[in-house]
């Protein structure tokens, strides 16, 4: 795919369907937390093991909270395993990761790779900030080719008409990691808009799974 695949009459800024007291996304809530609460449960050893690792191999917090945008373009806190030195870590999100970057831990590395770093956020689909799948939340900042990405794609901010997901459509084909150009982020725009308007629990259910070989994907995550 090329940049001029995507129009802004593909999709709309507003996506019908997706008013969050409708019968369906109130299923979807209820299914996300019980989900969360499941899954929170079943790693809670791995979570364990992993913050007491990220602990004692840098100085510095267990956990990265950084304010991303939620649903209806709402702040929101979303909490991942710290991956980077403290003093190269950005809440901003204005720098993103890069191969081969020197603000992230020996750990850290595998922590990103194998997408371990993003457990802690069942926490917060079990508050209610996330859904287990939908479109990742983005730093309020993101440039790409120096460019505001808000600037780039006029119907950006269309994804963020739901909570944003632990994983979505786009990580399970292979649009995860940094978005380094155009072509990336108006792919990965693209997969977004596409679940909101095909989202069912049988899709979510079908990416959850897929989710499984996201690790092993040979893809720009760094």
């Amino acid at each position: 795919m090329t940049v001029s695949d995507f129009s802004s009459e593909q999709f709309p800024a507003t996506i019908p369907g997706t008013d969050a007291t409708t019968p369906s996304w109130r299923i979807k809530a209820a299914v996300d937390r019980i989900g969360a609460l499941i899954l929170l449960l079943t790693f809670a050893p791995l979570l364990i093991i992993t913050a007491v690792c990220v602990k004692f191999t840098s100085p510095g917090p267990v956990f990265f909270r950084q304010p991303r945008y939620g649903a209806g373009r709402d702040v929101i806190t979303v909490t991942k395993f710290r991956t980077m030195f403290v003093e190269g870590t950005d809440l901003s999100g204005r720098r993103q990761a890069t191969r081969d970057d020197d603000r992230i831990t020996p750990l850290g590395r595998i922590l990103r790779k194998t997408c371990l770093d993003e457990l802690p956020q069942l926490w917060d689909v079990l508050c209610g900030r996330m859904s287990l799948v939908g479109p990742r939340p983005h730093a309020l900042v993101l440039e790409v080719e120096g460019r505001d990405i808000e600037d780039m794609i006029p119907y950006y901010h269309a994804r963020h008409q739901i909570r944003p997901g632990v994983t979505g459509l786009a990580q399970t084909n292979g649009n995860r990691g940094p978005i380094d150009d155009a072509e990336t982020a108006f792919e990965r725009v693209h997969y977004d808009l596409d679940y909101i308007q095909n989202q069912s629990l049988v899709l979510d259910a079908w990416i959850l799974i897929k989710t499984l070989a996201v690790p092993f994907q040979k893809d720009g995550s760094y």
